[in-house]
Order: C-alpha cells, then sequence, then structure tokens
C-alpha cells in the first residue's frame, strides 16, 4: 500500500508546516475514523489550536518535544507521551526543541 504523504503549510493557523504521512486512506478509514498518520513537526513550527466536534484525536508522541495546548492549557510533552482531545474539546502542539517532533495522530468519529 502506497502512502500519501502532504506537506501543509500553516495548519489551523500553525506556524510554518506540518508534514503528514496518511498510514490509512479513506477507504482502509471505512467512515470511522477521520485521521491515521504520522505527524512531523519540523522545529519552529507548530499546529494551530483548534477543536474537534462529534469526533475525539490522541496523539502517541514518538520523537521530539513540545508544547501541548489541552483545552487551554499548556503542558510540555515528550517522547512515549500520550495526549487525548474528546469531543467538543480543542488542543494545539509547537515543536520546542531542535530536532522533529514526530507523532501518530488517531482522530475517532464519536
Amino acid at each position: 500500500m502506497e502512502l500519501k504523504t502532504e506537506k501543509v503549510e500553516n495548519m489551523c493557523g500553525g506556524e510554518g508546516h506540518v508534514i503528514i504521512k496518511h498510514i490509512l486512506g479513506e477507504k482502509e478509514l471505512n467512515g470511522k475514523c477521520g485521521l491515521y498518520a504520522q505527524v512531523t513537526i519540523e522545529p519552529g513550527c507548530s499546529l494551530g489550536y483548534h477543536e474537534h466536534h462529534n469526533e475525539s484525536e490522541t496523539y502517541y508522541i514518538l520523537s521530539g518535544q513540545g508544547d501541548y495546548d489541552d483545552n487551554g492549557t499548556v503542558r510540555p510533552v515528550k517522547t512515549g507521551d500520550v495526549t487525548f482531545t474528546p469531543d467538543n474539546h480543542g488542543h494545539g502542539l509547537k515543536n520546542t526543541g531542535d530536532t522533529d517532533l514526530v507523532f501518530m495522530a488517531l482522530i475517532i468519529f464519536d
């Protein structure tokens, strides 16, 4: 299966760009999930704060470090950390290190 990779500039109002490597496509997600992907945020870049409605999102940090905005509360995240954003809540993530911040992202529809 070929993995689709896309580079998104200023994602959700963030700084710089985000690289998304889609692990599963729309067909494989089968209407049950909105996204299953490996996401890379390079140094100096961020994924802007955004809210989720009728879905939740989980991040699993594979490498790097950053500041995670958990519905208005900012906390540091690093390799091995897991974040969960439930329905009707928001989040954002900024790379605060000097290496790539890489994580798995999973959006599940409610």
